[in-house]
């Protein structure tokens, strides 16, 4: 029977396994785009519809393969052009100007895809109010 490791060994081999543990679980959530901030932002309540929109992430993205769309609360989604890039983690987009804007629940629907391969979406929900 090979002799047991001295409490000094075993608490570095726990102390490098923990740390390996917490390189992969950041390397893991480095690897996904995430919403910073956003105009407008999650849950305002707009008088009307901005002329622009905008979503910052915290990495990286490849604008040429995301998207942002915008999505009424008939339902109805309007796939908005892109302007070009002013900032690599950066998505901007005019609003074109409809002929009426519907009070309601509206989102602003992204999908990226980070530098690193990993596609990421998800919806930013605000509100148009009545007037």
């Amino acid at each position: 029977m090979p002799p047991l490791p001295s409490p000094l060994a075993r608490i570095g081999r726990r102390a490098l396994l923990g740390a390996v543990g917490a390189l992969a679980g950041l390397r893991q959530a480095a690897a996904h785009a995430v919403v910073v901030a956003s105009d407008p932002a999650a849950g305002a309540a707009l008088a009307a519809l901005p002329a622009q929109v905008s979503v910052r992430f915290n990495s990286r993205i490849d604008q040429a393969r995301s998207r942002l769309a915008l999505i009424g609360p008939d339902g109805e989604q309007v796939v908005l052009d892109l302007a070009p890039a002013t900032a690599p983690a950066l998505l901007e987009a005019a609003i074109p100007t409809p002929a009426t804007t519907p009070a309601g629940a509206w989102r602003l629907r992204w999908q990226v895809l980070a530098v690193d391969g990993h596609i990421t979406r998800g919806d930013i929900p605000f509100t148009i109010e009545p007037r």
